[in-house]
Order: structure tokens, then sequence, then C-alpha cells
């Protein structure tokens, strides 16, 4: 009997420690960081001087704890190759920011401020050898280091080729790919985003303060679009740190990671959003939510460390949604609170006036060839040929309005009209879609363009659809408490109250 009551009071003792070493090593291990001596991402191999405690965010991308050696990347800095093919060409304007340049492909940088300079591959005109990155190279905890793959052959074909006209479904773009390793000072919470890819405040946003309240379940229409296509597009880093319009636009990673074209930044965003606003499982809509927020994350980066972006007629569309998006999905001011510095091209290029044919809110070129001054209080009748009025109009439609519809619709449904902050840009895009022309009166021989009251047909009709079934389910909700007119001649903004 005694040793029954012994043997039990062992085994009781074992099971109890046993219990305990399970719970300290619960709470005392991070099962989503590992040791490694590298790591991979899009083809990017990252090679450390020994191993390190890495992770990888909820998008994909990695961390270190360091700071760290990164001893070589592969595929790694190289000149270019004696088969390599550069049909470098000019623009529709005889412009191009490209030189035959063979002295270096496949760049890496660490990037502390945006600027028109470049690191990654010498054929950029703004190409600059002192802040490309030589190996091994010391990274510093919260920083990030950018490496890119180069195009062996220009033009190619560009991700989002099969929603672009026929003319720029190839694009003269340096870059193939490009992917963000993360140096941290600490493990960073299972669920972390990963921070910005610019400057050295690595502020961490997680996945598990994601507000899922603030998406609609809208019944979905007929158009829907393929998730895992979208899910695609948002998928890889979207370098946005090249400042200086057209010019950064022929830089850019577009054959795998994004578009070139502001006009395509709305209109992949407009999509994204609105498919989340639709009735579907938490799990169907968490991957493609996760990549848009952290697109956001990234572009709220770069404004706080000076990005801005108002210039050209469509080239720097799209940036504001995404940032407002984040803040809105995250619940954090931080998104809101965007400095002085941070102009947004949908907000400098609407104002209120008096148009020719009555309208009240009006779109404007601010930068294009020059700066260039307010053409809609003149009749088309006064535009001559070639004249930037005419040309001005002629980029309203091609490349602005209607590739806002999307993000626009989106933001109301979310009640963040007043966060955007500037009423002219709403009202511009509902003078857009409304089927009503209530200026006809006013018109004389100059008919209401076609293209309004759509989208970007065929490929854009989803979100066409969406606006004509689910605008009269906006939510009430205030407007912006500011209206405002960027004036180019000065490039200072002045009050514009609504007329």
């Amino acid at each position: 009997m005694k040793n029954n009551v012994l043997f039990k009071a062992l085994f009781v003792g074992i099971a109890l420690t046993a219990i305990l070493v399970v719970i300290y090593f619960a709470q005392n291990t991070n099962p989503h960081t590992e040791q490694r001596s590298s790591v991979t991402q899009y083809g990017i191999t990252w090679a450390f001087d020994g191993s390190y405690e890495c992770g990888q965010f909820v998008n994909g991308d990695w961390w270190v704890v360091g700071p760290v050696t990164v001893t070589s990347v592969t595929p790694g800095p190289r000149r270019a190759t004696s088969t390599e093919v550069n049909d470098i060409g000019v623009n529709q304007w005889g412009d191009t920011c490209l030189k035959n340049d063979s002295s270096l492909r496949n760049g890496s940088m660490m990037v502390m401020t945006p600027s028109t300079a470049q690191g990654y591959d010498s054929r950029g005109k703004s190409y600059d050898p002192n802040i490309s990155i030589n190996f091994p190279y010391q990274l510093k905890a919260d920083r990030s280091l950018i490496s890119s793959i180069s195009n062996d052959t220009i033009p190619q074909q560009v991700l989002f080729s099969d929603m672009m006209w026929e003319a720029e479904k190839s694009g003269k773009n340096i870059m193939k790919t490009a992917a963000v390793l993360t140096c941290l000072s600490t493990v960073p919470a299972a669920d972390a985003f990963r921070p910005a890819y610019i400057g050295g405040d690595k502020q961490i946003f997680r996945l598990s303060d994601v507000q899922w309240d603030k998406l609609m379940n809208l019944a979905p229409t007929a158009l829907m679009p393929n998730w895992q296509k979208f899910e695609r597009y948002v998928e890889r880093p979207w370098l946005d740190h090249l400042m200086g319009g057209w010019q950064g636009q022929w830089l850019l990673p577009t054959r795998l990671n994004q578009p070139a074209y502001g006009r395509e930044y709305a209109r992949i965003f407009s999509t994204a959003s609105l498919m989340l606003h639709t009735k579907a499982t938490r799990e169907k809509k968490e991957k493609l939510l996760i990549r848009l927020i952290q697109i956001g994350i990234d572009f709220r980066g770069i404004a706080e460390v000076g990005g801005f972006w108002n210039e050209g007629g469509g080239h720097t569309s799209g940036r504001k949604f995404p940032i407002l998006f984040a803040g809105i999905m995250l619940n954090n001011p931080y998104f809101a609170n965007l400095p002085s510095t941070a102009i947004f091209h949908e907000d400098t290029e609407t104002y209120y006036g008096q148009g020719w044919a009555g309208q009240k809110a009006l779109w404007q070129i601010v930068i294009h060839h020059g700066i260039r001054t307010p053409y809609m209080q003149k009749s088309p009748d006064s535009w001559e040929t070639g004249s930037w009025g005419e040309i001005s109009e002629r980029y309203r439609i091609c490349c602005n309005a209607q590739a806002w519809v999307g993000q626009t619709l989106s933001v109301l449904l979310m009640k963040g009209k007043s966060t955007w902050n500037h009423n002219a840009y709403f009202d511009v895009v509902e003078d857009w879609m409304r089927k009503e022309d209530i200026y006809a009166a006013n018109r004389g021989n100059n008919a209401r363009p076609p293209e309004e009251t759509t989208t970007f047909p065929p490929y854009d009709d989803f979100i066409s659809e969406m606006w004509r079934t689910y605008r009269s389910n906006v939510p009430e909700q205030p407007d912006g408490t500011t209206n405002l007119f960027w004036n180019s001649q000065n490039s200072q903004w002045e009050a514009n109250d609504p007329q």
C-alpha cells in the first residue's frame, strides 16, 4: 500500500512537471521565429554572416533581429550582360528618363527619404552609384533593405497588361521585381504588418487591430472580379519613394510588382477595396485586406519623411486612398494626421469655381511639362487645337475622374468623407457618374463627353455596377471641414469655399 502511494505521488509530480515545462515553453518561445543564415523572397536571397532570429510579417515579407551583416544578395549587383536588349525609345511627348549605361543591374538601396535618385539600375538617368549598396553591408536595426532584379530586356510586358490599352501592355521599365528585408531590434508580434520600407521609424501595426466591422457585406454583383488575381496584384511591395512624377514611372518594377501610372494605382485600389465590401467570409477577405493595408502603411511612411504626390496629368493619382483606408481599418489616427508636406494628386486637381457650363466642382492639371493654370472656367469654344485647355480636358477624361470612382465609393461606404477632408474631390466624381446631365442647357454645341457616367470598360465595369447599385446605400456622414484650392503658380493652398 505504501509503495502504491509513493508511486502515485511520483506519477503526479512527473505530470505536474511536464505541464509546467509545456507552459514555460509556450510562454517563452516564439513559434513564428527561427534561426536562419539566409532568407528568400520573390527570387531574391539575402545571406547573413551567421545565424539570426528571423520570421515573416503577416504579408509574408521577412524580418531579422539585428543589427546584421548581409554578406551577399542573390542575384547580386552586376554589370549588364552582352545579351541584354534595350529598346529605350521615348514616350509620346518625346521624353525619356533612361540612358544606355551598363554599369549596374540588380541594385539594392536603404532609403531614408524620398528622392528622384535611385541605386537600382544605371539605365535610369537618376542613377546615383553612391546610394547603391555594396555587400557585405551592415544593416542596422530599424532599417529596411530593398533589393531588386533588373529586366534584361526592355520593353517588357507589365503585370497588369490585361487591364491596359494595347499600346500600354508593355513598358520600358528597367526593374523586374523588388523585395524588402526589415531589420528590427526585437521580435515583432506574430500578427505584425511590415513597417514602412522607408525611414527609421519602424512603427508596428497589427492584424488583431483590424476593425472588420468597417467593411460592408454587400451582395456581390454579377461582374465580381477574381480574388486570386487581385491578391496577386497587391502581393509585392509597391515602390513609391522615387519622386519626380513621370520620370519615376520608368524605373519601377512593373513586370512583377506594381503599375507605373497613377491611373492604375487608383483603378486597382478601387476594385480591391470594393471587393472587400462585398459579402464574403473573413477568411476569404483576409489576404487581400492585409496586402491593401500594407500598401497604405508604406505610403504613410513615405508621407512621414517628406513624400508628396501632385505632378502630371495622372501620374501621381491613387496614393491618398490606401493611407486613409489603412487608418480606418486599423482605427489609428496616425494615418489621417498627415504632415503638411503630404500633398495629394486628387486634392490639388479638384476645387470649387464657376465652370463654363455651370459646374461648381472643377478639375485642373497642376503640372504637366511645366506649371499649368485652371481651364474649366473657359468654354471649349475658346480652346485652340493642341492648347493646354484641350489637353487638360483630354486628361480629365482619360486618366482621372473615372479612375477615382471605386475608391470614392469605398471611402463613402466607410464613412470616411470627413477624414479625406477635401469635398471638391467627391463632387467631381459625383458629377462624373451622375446619369442626369444637369448642365445640358448650358453646353451649347459642346456635348457631354460619352465617357462620363462610366469607368474604364470592360475591365472596370464592376466598379460602375457597384456605384449604380450601392451609391444610394452610402450612410449619412459629415463633409470635410476644410475646402482648399491648390494654386500651382505659387504652390500654395488657398481658401476655396463652395460657390
